[in-house]
């Protein structure tokens, strides 16, 4: 990776130590990757007449545990091998995970499908710290429109939408016209799906579940973010060897037939990764440990964004002179790129802060320094409006209006008010009204002494959906009113402070069964379960109705 910048000799030995500090930066993520990747249970399964043997083996130094079996739920710990034999009328899914003396593995769940193929994906709630209850394939739709969203803006970059009337003549001159353009489209799909499999084949679906939610990764995500920000704010320009696209340009124009367009588009690839790089690697981080295809799919929602002007515009040539031309809006629409990757990279240093203690990133200033990137996107497309043509006018308004209206929604959250909509990416609030206890034995000593039951609150500084359960539950009125018949214990299982996280989580997980935030528990004041566990839920009402008392 080269970073470049036109200026004097001083400021380019600047941008050398620059490109060096960013090479480390983005050496270390596959490092730490490898580190923590680890899958210490293989499943198998085998036919036996009409039952099914499916067996579990342990690598040593670990132990399984099975949280529940179909509609079953377990409390069990087994250290070699699991092996149960079931009638195919009643396979039903796994969901286990596994713990050696240092870590536990988020919950996963194994099945035995009808077509006798296993699978493995990540269980309700996977990520230890992440709490993203969202599964399945709506998960992995939202990825999908997530990368959509990043296809569509990164098409209106510099380093993008000047290469596409050019490549659409191109196709048009040589004769391939529509054809040629489609499969053009096809082959930039091809290589940012490619790229998305190849991120889950290198890192594994695990170790990407640690980089979304390690403590150190996460310090490094905010780092290259902000590389990144500034980058599209025009301080420096980070890209890629030009001999690379040289020699992919001359051997397109040497071959023929469909490998020639796909070498085209793996030079579209390298030339725009400028301005694409900083998308894909913030979609890359939102993606990781959602599922085992997630990378996959992001990249595809983006890929397909990215492929559609070349195809319509191939289709549709006459669209080309209606198109806007190049100019002063792609380096507009870059700052305003560079304030949203600016407050998104805050939600990753703010995992860590938390997690460490080290108190730098309070709610407040989180809040204030998102204050200033919304209304930094309003003011600098303010600057300047008079000159502007009327349609650009329109279009600035267009941002501006809910840029400066977001900027004021969040000034209350300075003053405490929940702000709710960034409940998801700040630090967690003061609940009004409510004694929290951050130590088991502490708060189960002043429930015997009054006589009061317990919720045991297991949440992590790096969970999104228990930020989303404190201002959309607990935050309640109602709630808050019944919570004071409680005495209640806030469990932080990704504190990094003397063990205190590893202490709660083993708590939560030889105590309780379970290894996934959010997770609720009621004790009586003895410490008897007195209701089943209750995890993520933004309905008031459903957890009101859990509460005995």
């Amino acid at each position: 990776m080269r970073i470049s910048k036109k200026s004097s000799t001083f400021a380019a030995a600047k941008v050398n130590e620059m490109k060096r500090i960013l090479t480390i930066l983005l050496a270390l993520m596959p490092l730490i990757a490898a580190a923590q990747m680890v899958q210490p249970v293989k499943w198998s399964g085998e036919e036996v007449g009409d039952s099914v043997r499916l067996k579990a083996a342990i690598e040593e130094g670990w132990h399984m545990n099975i949280i529940e079996f179909g509609e079953r739920e377990f409390d069990e710990e087994f250290a070699d091998s699991f092996v149960v034999t079931v009638a195919k009328t009643e396979l039903c899914p796994i969901r286990f995970n596994a713990c050696d003396d240092k870590m536990c593995t988020a919950p996963e769940v194994w099945e035995w499908k009808e077509n006798l193929t296993p699978t493995l994906s990540s269980g309700e709630g996977a990520s230890p710290i992440s709490g993203d209850g969202r599964e399945g394939s709506r998960s992995l739709w939202v990825i999908f429109l997530l990368g959509f969203l990043g296809g569509l803006l990164a098409i209106f970059t510099p380093c993008v939408w000047p290469i596409i009337p050019m490549t659409v003549s191109f196709f048009l001159k040589k004769g391939g016209g529509l054809k040629d353009a489609i499969l053009y489209g096809l082959s930039i799909i091809i290589l940012y799906v490619g790229l998305g499999l190849l991120v889950t084949i290198l890192f594994g679906a695990s170790a990407l579940n640690d980089l979304s939610t390690n403590a150190v990764v996460n310090i490094i995500f905010f780092l290259i973010l902000v590389i990144f920000a500034l980058s599209f704010f025009g301080l420096f320009e980070i890209t890629l060897p030009d001999s690379w696209s040289t020699a992919l340009d001359s051997k397109a124009r040497s071959t023929g037939g469909f490998l020639s367009i796909l070498l085209m588009a793996f030079t579209l690839v390298i030339v725009s990764f400028s301005c694409t790089g900083p998308i894909i690697g913030t979609l890359l981080v939102e993606a990781a440990g959602k599922s085992l295809l997630a990378p996959a799919i992001g990249m595809l929602g983006f890929a397909i964004a990215l492929a559609l002007p070349f195809s319509l515009f191939a289709m549709f040539p006459q669209w080309l002179k209606q198109a806007p031309k190049s100019g002063d809006w792609m380096t507009s629409f870059k700052v305003v790129l560079a304030f949203l990757e600016l407050a998104l990279s805050l939600k990753f240093l703010s995992v860590a802060d938390m997690a460490y203690g080290w108190g730098i990133l309070p709610r407040w200033l989180f809040i204030a320094i998102w204050i200033v990137c919304f209304l930094g996107i309003g003011i600098y497309l303010l600057w300047n409006i008079r000159n502007v043509s009327t349609t650009r006018k329109i279009i600035r308004a267009i941002v501006i209006i809910p840029s400066l209206t977001f900027a004021f929604y969040l000034a209350p959250g300075l003053r405490g008010a929940p702000v709710k909509a960034i409940s998801a990416f700040a630090p967690p609030m003061e609940i009004e009204g409510r004694v929290v206890f951050n130590d088991y034995d502490e708060g189960m000593a002043f429930a015997r002494q009054t006589g009061k039951p317990v919720i045991i609150d297991f949440t992590g500084y790096g969970c999104v959906n228990c930020r989303k359960m404190e201002a959309y539950v607990l935050d309640d009125d109602s709630v808050k009113a019944r919570l004071q018949n409680y005495v209640f214990i806030e469990l932080f299982v990704d504190d990094k402070r003397d063990g205190i996280g590893d202490r709660n989580s083993a708590l939560q997980r030889e105590q309780f069964g379970s290894n996934a935030q959010p997770f609720y528990v009621q004790l009586d004041a003895q410490g008897k379960q007195i209701a089943d566990p209750i995890a993520f839920t933004t309905d008031p009402m459903e957890f009101i109705n859990w509460l005995k008392y």
